[in-house]
Parts: C-alpha cells; sequence; structure tokens
C-alpha cells in the first residue's frame, strides 16, 4: 500500500483484457493510479504519458511481443520497476527477459498481492520472499531445456532439432503442446 499522500502509478500491459481490466482494478484499490495497454503500441504510447513506478507486462502479446518492448520502456521510464508476467514462462525467457531489463519476472496466474511484494522487495533491494522450492517435473526440465535450444537457434526448428537428436516433425509435436505443469 502507497503511503498516505504519495501516488503510485502503474501500467499493465496484457492482451487478455478480462484480467488486465481485474488487475488493474486489484491495484487501483490498493492506491495505484494505473494505466492498461492491450499491445506493443500502446504500451509505449502510454508508458511516455508520464512517469511510471511500475511497468506490468505479458510475454505474448499481438505483434510485438513483452520482450520486444522491455529496452524501449526501460529508455522511457528508466526509474520504474519492470515486471515480466507470463503463462508460458521458461528458464531460457526469465533469462531472456532479465538480459532483457526485466526486473523481475512471475508465472501466471499471478495476483496483485504477489505482484506488490515483488514490487516492495525491489524496492528494498532484497530479493521476494521465496515460495517453497519446487522441484519441476521431467517433462517441465524437458520443455525448458527444448525452450533454450530453441532460442539458441533463432527460432530454426530444423537446427534445434539435429541439435536435440531429434526428427523435426517429433520436435514440431512437442512444441505444439502446451507447456506442462512444475
Amino acid at each position: 500500500m502507497p503511503a498516505p499522500g504519495v501516488e503510485l502509478r502503474a501500467l499493465v500491459v496484457d492482451d487478455d483484457d478480462v484480467f488486465r481490466a481485474r488487475l488493474a482494478r486489484s491495484l487501483e484499490r490498493r492506491g495505484w493510479q494505473v494505466r492498461q495497454a492491450a499491445n506493443a503500441a500502446e504500451a509505449v504510447a502510454a508508458a511516455g504519458e508520464g512517469p511510471l513506478d511500475m511497468a506490468i507486462l505479458d510475454l505474448r502479446l499481438p505483434g510485438e511481443s513483452g520482450l520486444d518492448i522491455l529496452a524501449r520502456l526501460r529508455n522511457v521510464q528508466p526509474e520504474a520497476f519492470l515486471l515480466m508476467l507470463t503463462g508460458y514462462g521458461s528458464i531460457a525467457t526469465a533469462l531472456q527477459a532479465t538480459k532483457l531489463g526485466a526486473d523481475h519476472y512471475l508465472g501466471k496466474p499471478a495476483d496483485a498481492d504477489q505482484i506488490l511484494a515483488a514490487y516492495a522487495a525491489h524496492r528494498n533491494q532484497e530479493e521476494p520472499p521465496a515460495a517453497e522450492p519446487a522441484v519441476p517435473s521431467l517433462a517441465r526440465v524437458e520443455w525448458e531445456h527444448i525452450q533454450r535450444i530453441l532460442a539458441d537457434c533463432g527460432g530454426n526448428i530444423s537446427q534445434a532439432a539435429k541439435l536435440l537428436g531429434l526428427h523435426r516433425r517429433s520436435l514440431q509435436r512437442k512444441l505444439s503442446k502446451y507447456p506442462p505443469a512444475s
């Protein structure tokens, strides 16, 4: 909660209208002023409207992804806390988001309390309280490894399949499935 008389400003960028509106309402109930955007162009425009304390970005957006606009938002709002939020998280995308300027990375579903805990921890220069360490399933580890190799190959499925020792069609079948639960 912001201190009385202090107005904190946030930007919520997500193409899911229901999730974006719900998160914005939750932050507003906690005393935040919230701008909303459904895509990269709206996000950059909203970030240019004035100072922000925090920007919450969805990884998967129509057109440009959340990763694509991280550096631009960092240039427009150098002091803002940039949080990447995604339902398709992997170690590779978390590392990439951090390299591109994200301050923190959370998997969906994340609520306003988790986001504000990450914000508060960042402002106090400490790590947010860690949840119980979870051991990922073998399927999840395989998925993350495939994503890392695919990212290293620049999205080239044929090249990634060769490196993984898989047939290209087998790799395409694995990629067409949703990521396994942790």
